[in-house]
C-alpha cells in the first residue's frame, strides 16, 4: 500500500506519519469488511462529510453494547486517515457513489482513541488523562518533530501549533467515551475532571475538523446544562439523521435471511422491535449476525452481560416502577418523560429516569412520537424474566397472559 505524507510519496509499509493513536491506518475496519457477514453502513460518512468543519462537527453517537459502535468508529477513522488508502478499502461500498467521496477521504490527521483502553491501564481519571496526553504527545511529536513548540508537554498548545504549520485540522474519533461514568458511577469528582479535559481539548478549537464520539450514554448533564454543550446527540431516544446506522434495517435483515436460508419471521420475533421515525424497524446487529451464522435463534445479546445488571435497575424503589415493568412485560406500552434523565447511571429522581436509562441500554424501545417505551422483542423479554427470577414479583399471577406473544 502506498502512503502520502507532506507532499511526498513514501515507501510501502508503516511510514513515519503513522502512530498508535495518530493516523493508525485502516486495519481494524478491514477486519470488519473481511468478516463473513458485513453490512455496508458507509453511507454514514455522507453525514460526517456534510458537517465536517462546520458548527455541527461535534457528534456524540450513543448506542447499547454490541450495536456496532466500534465498527463505525473504525470506519470513520479509516476514511479520513491521510496514511490509509480509502480508494482501495472502500471500493464497492455505498460511500464511493457520493460525489464528495474523494473530496474528503484520506485528507486529515486522525486521532483515534478507545477510552476504555486507557482507563484499564490507569488509576482513576487523573491517571487516565496523564496516560492519554502522554500517548498522544508521543505520536504527535514523532510525526511533527521540527515545529517550534512553546510547550511540548501541553497537548492543546501542541495541536494548535501543528495545525498552524500544516493547515490540516484533526478528525478525532473517541470510542467508549463514557466508560468512566459506567465504571466509576459514584465518583463525581473524577467525572468532572474528565469532562473538563474534553471541553478544554475540543471545544472552540480551530484544529478540530470533526469529533466522532461513541458510547452507551449521551453526554453527561449537570443540572440543566451539559458540560459538553457543543455536541449534537444521536441516541436511542432520538437518532435523527443517523437512524439508518443504529442497527440492521428490515431490508438488510431480509437480505441476510434470504442469503443464508433463515426464517425471516422468526428473526423478526427474536431481534426486531426497535423503531425510529426516520427508518422504521431496526434489529440488534450482534444477535442477527450470530443467529444467521449459526442457524439458531437464541439469546445472544445478553451473553455479553449478566442479567444482574438489569436487575439492579428494575428493582429500584421508585413509586410505580414495578407496576410499569409488569405492564411492559404484558406487552403494553408506558408513556414516560425522558427530559429529567441526567445521562448517568446513578442520578435518578423518578421511575421515568430509570426507564429512560433502560432505553439507552437497549432494554426498552422508545417511540419518540408517542413518547412511549416498550419491550422490543423475545430476546429482551427473556432477559427481564431472568432478572426477576427468585424475586417476590409473582409474575405469573400479575401478568395472567404470555408477554406480548414473545415467550412460548
Amino acid at each position: 500500500m502506498l502512503y502520502y505524507g507532506k507532499g511526498n510519496l513514501l515507501v510501502m509499509g508503516r511510514d513515519k506519519d503513522m502512530g498508535i493513536y495518530l493516523n493508525p491506518g485502516d486495519e481494524l475496519f478491514q477486519e470488519a469488511i473481511r468478516s463473513e457477514i458485513y453490512v455496508d453502513k458507509t453511507g454514514l460518512l455522507n453525514y460526517t462529510n456534510k458537517v465536517l468543519r462546520t458548527s455541527r462537527k461535534y457528534l456524540c453517537v450513543s448506542r447499547p453494547r454490541r450495536f456496532g459502535k466500534s465498527m463505525a468508529a473504525n470506519m470513520v477513522a479509516a476514511y479520513y486517515d491521510r496514511t490509509a488508502d480509502a480508494m482501495h478499502t472502500f471500493a464497492g461500498k455505498e460511500i464511493v457513489q457520493s460525489p464528495d467521496f474523494e473530496t474528503y477521504c484520506n485528507k486529515y490527521d486522525v486521532i483515534q482513541l478507545n477510552i476504555q483502553d486507557f482507563l484499564s491501564r490507569s488509576s482513576g481519571a487523573d491517571g487516565l488523562l496523564k496516560l492519554l496526553k502522554k500517548s498522544l504527545l508521543r505520536d504527535l511529536l514523532k510525526t511533527y518533530p521540527n515545529e517550534d513548540y512553546l510547550d511540548a508537554t501541553d497537548l492543546v498548545e501542541t495541536m494548535a501549533e501543528i495545525y498552524d504549520a500544516t493547515k490540516r485540522p484533526f478528525v478525532i474519533v473517541i470510542d467508549e467515551w463514557d466508560c468512566i461514568f459506567r465504571e466509576y458511577r459514584d465518583n463525581k469528582d473524577w467525572q468532572r475532571l474528565y469532562l473538563d479535559f474534553l471541553r478544554g481539548w475540543l471545544k472552540d478549537k480551530s484544529y478540530v475538523a470533526l469529533v466522532y464520539m461513541t458510547g452507551i450514554l449521551p453526554v453527561k448533564k449537570y443540572g440543566t446544562h451539559s458540560a459538553l454543550n457543543m455536541f449534537w446527540e444521536f441516541s436511542m431516544e432520538d437518532p435523527l439523521e443517523l437512524a439508518p446506522y443504529v442497527g440492521f434495517t428490515n431490508s438488510e435483515v431480509k437480505t441476510l435471511c434470504q442469503k443464508y436460508a433463515r426464517n425471516f419471521e422468526e428473526c423478526q420475533r427474536w431481534y426486531d422491535g426497535y423503531s425510529f421515525q426516520e427508518v422504521g424497524e431496526v434489529y440488534n446487529p450482534h444477535s442477527v449476525v450470530r443467529a444467521v451464522s449459526s442457524g439458531r435463534f437464541d439469546t445472544y445479546w445478553n451473553q455479553t452481560e449478566t442479567y444482574e445488571a438489569l436487575k439492579i435497575y428494575i428493582t429500584m424503589n421508585f413509586d410505580g416502577l414495578r407496576d410499569s415493568i409488569i405492564k411492559l412485560l404484558a406487552g403494553e406500552r408506558q408513556t414516560i418523560n425522558t427530559k429529567t434523565f441526567s445521562n448517568d447511571m446513578t442520578t435518578f429522581g423518578s421511575a421515568d429516569d430509570v426507564l429512560t436509562l433502560l432505553v439507552h441500554l437497549g432494554y426498552l424501545g422508545y417511540d419518540s412520537t408517542s413518547r412511549e417505551v416498550f419491550i422490543p422483542n423475545q430476546e429482551i423479554a427473556i432477559e427481564y424474566y431472568n432478572a426477576i427470577t427468585n424475586t417476590d414479583w409473582d409474575i405469573a399471577r400479575r401478568l395472567k397472559t404470555t408477554p406480548a406473544g414473545f415467550l412460548p
